[in-house]
This record gives structure tokens, sequence and C-alpha cells, in this order.
């Protein structure tokens, strides 16, 4: 909860600022807020600086007074995944709600938004909170995976790296973001494999898949789906 609340408050000012612009502009303020706050994480060296900090063991997790061994691989194993699923069903009933409804409409068309008397501005700045609720508990996670944390996370090739996911997987729906994410790391993992110049040959792979496959792979599958129905209708 700690990872998540602090995100959220350092999120919500720089919401505040990014989100009055659009497209590239937004792009561009918010890789500039995260490098910054990367100069700023490696000027601490008390907490390690540019070289981070170890983590001598993994934070203990209590559910319902029920104390959860995390040191013990297969029971964090299955803590992220019943997290991942708390939030997959959260984000699909926020998306069938009336704001997520109406977040999908700035999305799509913001000027019939703004002439309906609605402004998206406050929509965007608490999904951009939410989100990074969210980025800060799977941020925890990932430090008690690896046992480490660093400023390196903070770098913007690491937003390049979560935009190609979401691009791979598909945008329009929170599962197209974890198919991404699968996607990439057993491709790294397969093609690492394979060649220590496995970038080279992954590069373009994602390039022709952004170009060849909108709405990525769970935009793909829906697609088909949807002529599988039409074509099974009498």
């Amino acid at each position: 909860p700690a990872a998540a609340v602090a995100a959220a408050l350092i999120a919500l000012p720089i919401g505040a600022v990014s989100l009055r612009t659009g497209g590239a502009y937004f792009i561009m303020i918010t890789l500039a807020f995260s490098q910054m706050l990367y100069f700023v994480t490696i000027a601490f060296a008390d907490y390690g600086g540019e070289d981070g900090l170890s983590m001598w063991s993994r934070n203990t997790a209590a559910i319902g007074g029920l104390g959860l061994d995390t040191g013990d691989d297969l029971v964090f194993h299955w803590i992220c995944v019943a997290l991942l699923g708390l939030w997959l069903g959260i984000a699909h009933r926020i998306s069938g709600s009336r704001y997520g409804l109406v977040l999908a409409a700035a999305r799509d068309d913001e000027r019939r938004l703004r002439a309906l008397g609605r402004s998206p501005y406050g929509l965007r700045l608490a999904a951009f909170v939410t989100a990074a609720a969210v980025a800060g508990v799977a941020g925890a996670l990932n430090a008690n995976l690896i046992g480490f944390v660093s400023p390196t996370p903070l770098a913007w090739t690491t937003s390049g790296e979560l935009m190609v996911m979401v691009v791979l997987g598909g945008a329009a729906t929170p599962a197209g973001a974890v198919a991404g994410a699968a996607i990439m790391v057993v491709l790294e993992e397969m093609l690492g494999r394979w060649t220590e110049h496995w970038a080279a040959i992954l590069g373009p792979m994602l390039v022709l898949a952004a170009i060849f496959n909108r709405g990525g792979v769970t935009g793909t599958f829906a697609r088909a789906w949807s002529r599988i129905r039409r074509r099974g209708r009498p």
C-alpha cells in the first residue's frame, strides 16, 4: 500500500502539468519528469545513488491475519498472480462503468465530450494517478523479486519498453498490456538463447508487428472471434 500511495502522490503533480497537453508533447513532458526523477535519485549517495540498494529479505505479507512467507518463491509467485488477477478484474469493471465509458469517450472524441459539457482533464488525471498507483505496486513486487532497488527503471528506456509492450499486446484492453509483456519477455528469452545480438532481430519484428498488426495481439484475436461468430449465425 505504501508503494501505491507514494507513486500516486508523485504522479499527481506530474499528471496535473503533463495532461494539459497531448500527443507528442505529453510524451515528451512525462519523459522529462522521468529523467528528472532519475537524476534526483542518483544524487542521494546515502541511499545507494546510481548503484542502488540491495534488499536482504522480502517484505512480509499478511492477508486477513494470515502470514504469508514471501521468501518462498512459489508463495511469492501466487501473490503476484493474485494481485494481477485482482487488478484485471477491477480494470474490467471500471471499463464497463459510467466513468470508464466517459474516459473512453475522452480518448476517442475529446471535442464531442467537451460539447456535452464534460471536461476530459479530471478524468484523465484520475486515470493517470490510478495507473501510477498500480505501477508503484508492480515496482515494489519487482524489487522484492530481484532483491535490489535502483534508479535504472526511471530511465526513458524503461518507458519505451513498456510502450512497446502495450502496442504489441493491444492498448484497447487491460489484457493487452499483460499479453504484450508476456510476448516481449518470451521473445527476449528465446532470442537471447539463440544469439547475443537478439535486440537486432527483436527490433524489426516489433516494428513489423506495429505496422501490420493494428490493435495488437488482443485486437487480432477480437477481430478473428467476431468473424467466427458472424459466420456461425444463420
